[in-house]
């Protein structure tokens, strides 16, 4: 080995994403590579933004150099009359001290700008290795095209995988891609627009009244009917009405079209016998072709009498029903309450909608205690105050400041409440002796008594008498100030993809901006999540979205694995900066007998941000149902939504963004980080459990996952993501500084002399700095207009640290129970706590990247209207900061900055407000 040359070996394999620059939408991509002096070139691909080239080359390394750095260059050709010119797509560079010894698996890498002033995306699959063996002739790799102009492999999951070695890339991220597609809507649109998201689907309605005049087969005169229903496969059952022989049912069942195998319906109806077989009682058949069609406002279809015969004329029958059959769509009123041949019968799983309950900070403001009763007269007491509301949420005060019988605190203890106010506060007085707790006296305060406040004036303050076990005596009073206030918003959501900020008081809301509606389509290429009896993969899945108080939740479609809804819901949007989230689940509740223990399991989840989508859009996609295991993220089907966000005024929309996005009390009467945290722990479990009360229930692990109370806890793969996205906002200051250096080391003379020329303008006339700034940016968003995303924002995996686990472990202490059942219980307690500083770090850092992605959403048309805002306000600057002096503009800003405090104003100012509800990268994060 010792005599062989060695060589740098790079198999340039394929780029996603690149920045269409030819005109048409689209690049011609080719790569140079760039290594100590030798220079290679890979082929042209003609329009194509994710281009394959698969093509290896191998470069001579001299022994004598030991570093340097392998570039690679990626351009667009394109045709010029004058030849052909190329433009810069974005580069690689990958220092030699890194590169491995042997072929490993491939990466992707990000491109990089060559200056400031470049507009570079994408990335650049790589596979680079260094090698001592004979030096190879240039090759390209055997899954190579011969035709250029050939059909060429395609790297995503959705199309056909090009053929790779086993150390090729596998490219595991091009499958998590939001993808758009083209439903066939509107033809189940009646004339409210109700159904206007969503794809038709026929059903045969059958509206089974009543029946007079039954034959009676019991000994005492009379019978138990019941019909059923035969359509093809399909069989179902009305409910059986006890000894009666004029029964009445009033059901509505819905047959999918899709399930009718047959052109006939019959209907019989049987006398129900708990001993021996059913009794006859008589039927009658449908043709299906002479089956009316309805569709809505129609008035519904009278139901007509039918007499009932006998069974190819055998015996004899009597009697009457009422019956009225019809086609419909999903768009009937009486589908949602109908038996539905898709749900598999279960009257529990049809779609259902919610609403949250109405909840309320509690504020009790404990004051002082006057004339403590204390066994030992000799010591004075350390009293503090215990308080709970409810079974999980319990509150203690500071040890009083004053040591004396009448101890003083006036300390706020803060509790959540929901309507209707059925619980109890209880307040303990006590103190500790020893090891053990002391109780000097107790209150007890019905939550229905308490007064109710929408702004900060006080409550008047009221003197408690104290209450003692075992004590017939006087034990005391305390001084109490409790209050529900209904002018905050009671947060049950994390603040980074919340859906309300709404306060809770009515009277205070803001009239609406717009509607939300949403068409949920259905879902494709789901993964099995349960076995049935016979060893079959099945899964039974059901849609829950929520935003703001109300929940909806869709019918579960049984053993399906493309199971389709074709359900649309509708919301009105009170602020424009919040999130929709629609999760998918899988039922586990049709075995009444596994259905209190077993969890319905969760398949994905997708959120939304509404200020990302463009005003009375119509946004058809299929987004990557994506959840993170123990093995790493895994992607378990696709969900097809429709999206639309409808407003009567654009300019309210626009003003929703200079508003402060938390009611006012948040900032006269701000709550402690500490606090808002912990009430919304308290928050999610009210919602939780209020909502299992519900019939049908909506499951408690539903619940949890939709408002995603796993957020704050420690881990690993998510301080991750979050520092790479702080590494992502500082390339923008490393790329100001590169594009200085750059200048500095007139690497690009012409740009350096016109640098120069610039800066000698700005000194001269300081006062087209700020025009030309603002200028600059109005520029810059004007033409990123053109590169702005067609769809919105989905879970990334990318971004989420899941798309390459080097430890296992990370992923396994994610998942790992709280508290931690592995270990001794002080490591127990030493380990919680290192989650609970980590989780804080963690969600700090996660603050400041949000902070910077908001900066730099200003010019890239995330958020439409933010950047139409933003844009054209620099508009404006430019031109009055032209005509406004210079010295006149800096003189007012600096005394607005150093004003006194008696002219500032509690609420945030106007650009802190426009900059809150400007877009992040936290609401994609899974």
């Amino acid at each position: 080995m010792a005599g062989m040359p060695r060589k740098l070996v790079v198999e340039v394999l394929a780029a996603k994403s690149l920045m269409p620059k030819d005109g048409e939408g689209s690049s011609n991509a080719y790569c140079v590579l760039d290594y100590d002096g030798q220079r290679k070139r890979t082929k042209v691909k003609t329009k194509d933004l994710d281009p394959t080239w698969n093509e290896k080359f191998e470069f001579l390394m001299s022994d004598l150099v030991t570093g340097g750095d392998l570039e690679v260059n990626v351009h667009n050709e394109r045709n010029s009359g004058t030849g052909r010119r190329s433009s810069f797509l974005g580069r690689v560079v990958i220092p030699i001290s890194s590169v491995p010894l042997k072929p490993e698996a491939a990466r992707w890498y990000p491109l990089q700008k060559r200056g400031l002033f470049s507009h570079i995306k994408g990335d650049l699959g790589l596979k680079v290795y260094t090698s001592s063996d004979q030096l190879m002739k240039e090759t390209k790799m055997p899954s190579e095209p011969k035709d250029p102009k050939g059909p060429k492999p395609d790297m995503k999951a959705d199309k056909q995988p090009m053929p790779m070695r086993p150390n090729m890339l596998t490219v595991p991220e091009a499958d998590f891609t939001v993808k758009e597609t083209n439903p066939d809507l509107g033809k189940a649109v009646d004339y409210n627009h109700h159904y206007d998201l969503v794809e038709h689907m026929t059903y045969l309605f059958i509206r089974i009244v009543k029946a007079r005049g039954l034959a009676a087969k019991d000994a005492d005169g009379s019978s138990d009917p019941y019909v059923r229903l035969t359509v093809g496969h399909v069989k179902a059952e009305t409910k059986i009405v006890k000894r009666s022989l004029d029964p009445e049912w009033n059901q509505v069942f819905a047959v999918g079209e899709d399930k009718l195998q047959g052109g006939t319906l019959e209907l019989t109806v049987w006398d129900a016998d708990k001993i021996s077989k059913d009794d006859f009682l008589g039927g009658f058949m449908f043709d299906l072709s002479e089956v009316p069609k309805r569709k809505p406002p129609e008035s519904p279809l009278a139901p007509q009498w039918y007499k009932l015969e006998a069974k190819s004329g055998k015996g004899r029958t009597q009697g009457e029903i009422m019956v009225a059959v019809w086609w419909g769509t999903q768009a009937d009123e009486a589908f949602p309450e109908a038996w539905h041949s898709d749900t598999g019968g279960h009257a529990h799983f049809r779609s259902k909608v919610y609403l949250s309950p109405k909840l309320w900070y509690l504020r009790v403001n404990v004051i002082e205690a006057q004339d403590l009763n204390t066994r030992d007269k000799a010591r004075l007491p350390e009293p503090y105050v215990k308080a709970r509301v409810g079974p999980y949420q319990v509150v203690r005060s500071r040890i009083a400041t004053v040591r004396s019988a009448s101890p003083f605190w006036n300390e706020d203890l803060m509790f959540v409440a929901a309507e209707p106010f059925d619980d109890v506060l209880h307040l303990l007085l006590e103190e500790r002796v020893g090891n053990k707790e002391e109780v000097l006296g107790e209150v007890r305060i019905p939550l229905s008594t308490v007064e109710r406040r929408i702004d900060g004036r006080p409550v008047p303050s009221r003197w408690y008498v104290l209450d003692k076990s075992g004590n017939q005596g006087f034990s005391g009073r305390i001084h109490l100030r409790v209050s529900l206030d209904g002018g905050y918003h009671v947060m049950d959501e994390s603040p980074n993809y919340t859906s309300c900020n709404r306060p809770t008081a009515k009277q205070l809301w803001r009239p609406s901006l717009g509607v939300l509606e949403l068409g949920i389509h259905s879902a494709n290429n789901l993964l099995p999540m349960k076995t049935t009896k016979d060893k079959r993969g099945s899964t039974d899945a059901y849609c829950i979205a929520k935003y703001g108080p109300k929940w909806v939740r869709t019918r579960t479609i049984f053993e399906s694995f493309s199971p389709r809804w074709n359900e649309q819901y509708t919301w009105e949007v009170f602020d424009p900066c919040t999130v929709l989230t629609v999760g998918l689940f899988d039922n586990r509740q049709a075995n009444p007998e596994f259905a209190a223990t077993t969890k319905d399991l969760p398949i994905g989840k997708i959120r939304i941000r509404l200020s990302t989508l463009e005003s009375d859009r119509v946004y058809t996609n299929a987004y990557p149902l994506l959840i993170v295991t123990p093995q790493g993220i895994k992607k378990m089907g696709e969900l097809e939504l429709a999206v639309r966000l409808s407003s009567a005024s654009a300019l309210n929309l626009m003003h929703a963004y200079l508003q402060p996005p938390l009611p006012r009390m948040h900032y006269f009467y701000p709550l402690d980080h500490k606090q808002i945290e912990s009430l919304r722990v308290a928050a999610m479990n009210i919602v939780a459990l209020r909502l299992m009360r519900s019939e049908p229930a909506m499951r408690q692990e539903v619940v949890q996952f939709m408002l995603d109370t796993d957020a704050e806890r420690w881990s690993m793969r998510r301080s991750k993501a979050n520092y790479y996205r702080i590494m992502a906002v500082l390339n923008g200051v490393m790329a100001i500084m590169n594009w200085f250096a750059d200048i500095s080391s007139w690497k690009s003379p012409v740009t350096t002399v016109l640098v120069h020329v610039l800066f000698f303008i700005l000194v001269w006339y300081p006062e087209l700095l700020l025009p030309t700034l603002f200028l600059y940016m109005f520029l810059i968003g004007a033409w990123n207009y053109r590169f702005r995303s067609r769809a919105p924002p989905f879970m990334d995996a990318k971004l989420s640290q899941g798309e390459h686990i080097g430890d296992l472990d990370e992923l396994e202490e994610e998942f790992n129970v709280v508290p931690a059942n592995r270990a001794q219980e002080v490591f127990k307690y030493r380990y919680e706590r290192l989650r609970g500083v980590a989780g804080r770090i963690q969600n700090a850092l996660g603050d400041l990247a949000t902070m910077g992605e908001r900066v730099q959403s200003l010019l890239s048309w995330r958020d439409p209207r933010a950047t139409a805002i933003f844009i054209g306000f620099c508009l404006l600057a430019a031109i009055t900061l032209y005509v406004t002096p210079f010295k006149v503009v800096a003189i007012l800003l600096g005394l607005y900055a150093l004003r006194h405090p008696q002219f500032r104003d509690p609420l945030p100012a106007v650009p802190l407000n426009f900059f809150s509800r400007l877009p992040s990268q936290s609401d994609r994060i899974l």
